[in-house]
């Protein structure tokens, strides 16, 4: 082990570094508009409407100190489908929007440093009923999706992009967030960093929760080869890059 290098990165978890900035100079306090909540889908992208909280009521009675206790990562998932309502369920569970404020900051179901919300939910959909198997992403405002590609061998690049983790191709989606740096950085400039890593532990975490209500379970994934799981996503790695994912099925 390298101690000083250690001790080095170990200032990333410290709040000291807000200490060294000049707020006054971030882009929101220059008067920059600020980035938009979500990525406009591309002209002529296919959107699917997603049932909305209405379909939610037959996931109702879970109760939450049984499903926090019950909480665990599954590897192991049943060999069923997800229905679009569960889907559409676990989704706004973790990015559901409650109010939009204006184009640029909108009240979600999980909370965030500054309200910036700085990610993209990707899902890679293998076994979901009425959805093709591919890439979509989460349009939180409309609560639809958008079919983003398709691609061939697709679980065994998921596999490969995951180090080899198997178990994540077996499952019916894998939810894949990608984190888009500036929407955090228009207010918080290199003190948004840190923030941003606490943001997606609230996102996942409220997976694990939901998913106890519809029978399903998850598995928080940190490990993965970067290059390929942002290639995958068809995502540029820099101005945005994967930053998480989390399998789901029932169990």
């Amino acid at each position: 082990m390298d101690k000083n290098k250690i001790t080095t990165q170990r200032a990333f978890l410290k709040d000291t570094l807000r200490l060294q900035i000049d707020f006054r100079q971030t882009d929101q306090n220059l008067g920059k508009e600020p980035p938009s909540i979500q990525k406009i889908p591309l002209e002529g992208q296919l959107l699917i409407t997603l049932p909305d909280t209405n379909a939610f009521k037959t996931f109702h009675g879970t109760d939450l100190i049984e499903a926090i206790g019950r909480r665990r990562s599954h590897r192991r998932y049943r060999d069923l489908p997800l229905s679009l309502a569960e889907l559409s369920f676990l989704l706004w569970a973790t990015q559901g929007v409650t109010e939009v404020i204006h184009p640029g900051c909108a009240l979600r179901i999980v909370p965030s440093a500054g309200c910036r919300h700085a990610f993209e939910t990707y899902l890679v959909v293998n076994n979901v009923e009425t959805l093709k198997n591919g890439v979509y992403r989460y349009l939180p405002v409309e609560h639809a999706l958008v079919f983003e590609h398709d691609m061939e061998n697709l679980p065994t690049r998921l596999a490969q992009a995951t180090l080899g983790q198997t178990f994540i191709a077996t499952a019916p989606v894998v939810f894949a967030w990608t984190v888009i740096p500036y929407r955090m950085e228009w207010r918080y400039d290199l003190a948004a960093h840190r923030v941003i890593a606490m943001d997606v532990g609230h996102v996942c975490q409220n997976l694990y929760l939901a998913c106890e209500a519809i029978g399903a379970g998850a598995c928080a994934i940190a490990a993965y080869h970067q290059v390929k799981m942002d290639a995958l996503l068809k995502v540029d790695g820099e101005n945005e890059f994967t930053i998480y994912l989390a399998p789901a099925g029932k169990v």
